[in-house]
């Protein structure tokens, strides 16, 4: 292994450890803060490597607080985020990565103004429908997916909100690999590079367990809008350089 390559693992698992701290308090970060960087040092294994990362995110967050899942959100927005995964693979097949990521961030970035402005979206069947299809289908085409489901419960307990996130991105992420594989856009590499990664996912984890001790819920609901307009920001710089 070369100096530089040696640094790029050294890079990407710091970001991957931070992504899943942020993760670890608020529901959903690993996407805000890896998958920026993979796309500029490693573009080529996206956005399957922050898919994979975020499905072991997910998968572990489940160990611990699964007695919080809200059975009736996953109920309905989980059909509507695998429905979605067909429309982030079109996008990928047929838009160039910028122009995707231009039309996320600017979405995010109004749901985001308009719960600031205390607009209050009602959970029901249609909008968790809503945010299911609208996160399969950037969740797939980004690895961005958290934003509009995030939004959506950003009222509710942190100890409800967290697991029931981590369902929605574990099997979103399971559907949207399987998907992106069956059409030749998963280079094996990443997923390499992927398992080589994963234990900065739990040692992100554990450090974010320690500090959401200390969240309260209103903190904890600014919180979920400060990584959702980041995230969006964040998307919106890569797309437009």
């Amino acid at each position: 292994m070369t100096v530089a390559s040696l640094l790029l693992i050294v890079v990407l698992a710091a970001a991957v450890f931070v992504g899943a701290l942020v993760q670890g308090v608020v529901g959903l970060g690993v996407g805000l803060v890896f998958a920026p960087i993979a796309a500029t040092l490693v573009p080529e294994l996206m956005p399957v490597l922050p898919l994979w990362l975020g499905l072991a995110t997910a998968s572990s967050s489940l160990l611990t607080e699964r007695h919080g899942i809200d059975w009736h959100v996953i109920r309905w927005a989980m059909p509507a985020r695998v429905a979605g995964t067909a429309g982030g693979i079109w996008l990928v097949l047929q838009f160039t990565p910028s122009q995707i990521g231009i039309a996320v961030a600017v979405m995010v970035l109004l749901a985001v103004a308009l719960s600031v402005r205390s607009v209050t979206v009602p959970v029901n069947r249609g909008t968790l429908v809503g945010a299911g299809l609208a996160g399969g289908v950037a969740g797939t085409a980004t690895s961005i997916a958290g934003p509009p489901i995030a939004l959506l419960l950003q009222h509710r307990k942190p100890s409800e909100v967290r697991p029931t996130l981590a369902v929605f991105f574990t099997v979103g992420a399971a559907v949207s690999l399987v998907g992106l594989a069956a059409t030749g856009a998963a280079p094996p590499a990443a997923f390499g590079i992927g398992i080589l990664l994963t234990p900065f996912v739990f040692a992100g984890l554990y450090a974010g367990a320690r500090v959401r001790e200390r969240v309260s819920r209103e903190r904890f609901r600014y919180a979920v809008l400060v990584v959702c307009a980041l995230s969006a920001l964040v998307l919106l710089a890569k797309s437009l350089a």
